[in-house]
């Protein structure tokens, strides 16, 4: 798609609003990055180095599971909300929905966030989802655990060395089931166990071709 395509569709008029999600370590934050940088869209990073509870979490989930859901669920609704208001376009990385629907329900069945915590987070969650309007994109990155591990220990961040790989397992699991029952809009899986869209660039044309035909069709799904 050519630039003048691109900013047909995107505009003040029609901006638009691209999630990234994925399990952790599957390339949300290096697409958010490249996709603002190739659009000239505005980015809005996950809240990692400034986040107050996550190095103590990966050391005691039962224990800090609740008040760092809160954080994120905080933290997430404000960004989707600013998204909202802005006159241009943005690409998010993670979305509120995650939050609710991948991990904590994950720590709730893994028994690391008790009923009471639990049913307390989905309840703010309810309410407050009602305030937010749909991405126009989701777009899912799928990678299996090995590649996320590999990922993970690239980046050396040293609070995430020590995740247990069944975490990551029963992430992916939660991850496909989201997948496979998104309605709240159009939707694009990538498998990325084998695309570089970091360093290759064909790959990442491709990627950006894939996002534009996604959002410009009537099709729902989509898949790389």
């Amino acid at each position: 798609m050519s630039e003048m395509a691109y900013h047909r569709l995107s505009s003040a008029a029609n901006p638009m609003f691209v999630v990234v999600a994925g399990n952790i370590g599957s390339g949300k934050t290096t697409l958010t990055k490249k996709l603002s940088e190739r659009l000239g869209w505005k980015p809005h990073f996950e809240s990692v180095q400034d986040n107050p509870y996550l190095s103590d979490f990966y050391a005691d989930m039962s224990r800090w599971s609740f008040p760092l859901q809160v954080y994120f669920l905080n933290h997430r609704f404000n960004t989707h909300r600013e998204i909202e208001a802005l006159p241009a376009s943005s690409v998010q990385d993670r979305s509120i929905y995650e939050d609710a629907n991948i991990f904590a329900r994950s720590l709730h069945e893994q028994g690391k966030l008790d009923d009471r915590d639990y049913n307390n987070y989905r309840t703010l969650y309810d309410s407050m989802i009602q305030f937010l309007s749909p991405p126009t994109l989701m777009i899912f990155l799928r990678r299996s655990v090995p590649k996320l591990q590999e990922r993970i220990k690239q980046r050396g961040r040293d609070y995430e060395q020590a995740i247990p790989v069944e975490y990551l397992t029963s992430l992916n699991k939660y991850y496909d089931d989201w997948y496979n029952n998104y309605n709240l809009g159009k939707s694009l899986i990538v498998d990325t166990d084998e695309l570089d869209f970091l360093d290759n660039e064909e790959h990442f044309d491709r990627l950006v071709k894939r996002i534009w035909d996604s959002i410009d069709q009537k099709d729902m799904f989509f898949y790389f």
